[in-house]
């Protein structure tokens, strides 16, 4: 692929959609493109928040695991921004993503996605949604594990 096509793909993203097409292709240009087999480990649980990932093509599925065993607890495809949060907090990852089939991505570094973010207002608006989306997303789905794995209520003697 070449930056003027990923640039046109970005635009598509509503995280980018709000840059003009200047900022959109310097922003491809400065990307590093990554590709992953399926069963490839993109990043680790611990490890260091270096750079964010833009899902161009393919699955990647989430795990709160460094080995990623089990079933993921979210599946990802084209078009999804993951590793903002460490980036933004400069923490470690929280999860371990692996590719569930062919994956195609743009990596930007830390530095160039906190320029962004400093720059654009609304890009930085955008982030914040999709954050408050994910907490939101995780709070639902701890409140159903927790509903799930509670002892039944006793009946109350009279």
């Amino acid at each position: 692929m070449n930056f003027i096509t990923d640039a046109e793909q970005l635009r598509k993203i509503p995280l980018f959609a709000q840059l003009d097409a200047g900022k959109l292709k310097r922003l491809a240009f400065a990307s590093e493109e990554s590709s992953f087999d399926a069963g490839d480990i993109i990043f680790t649980m611990n490890s260091g928040s270096d750079s964010v990932y833009v899902i161009m093509s393919g699955e990647v599925g989430v795990f709160v695991s460094e080995d990623a065993g089990g079933d993921p607890v979210a599946v990802l495809s084209t078009s999804d921004v993951v590793g903002e949060m460490g980036v933004i907090a400069n923490q470690s990852r929280s999860a371990t993503l692996r590719a569930e089939r062919e994956v195609r991505c743009l990596r930007i570094l830390a530095d160039d996605f906190m320029d962004l973010m400093r720059d654009n207002p609304e890009v930085s608006l955008s982030v914040l949604r999709q954050v408050v989306d994910r907490l939101t997303w995780t709070t639902q789905a701890f409140e159903a594990l927790k509903r799930e794995h509670s002892p039944p209520s006793s009946p109350q003697a009279s």
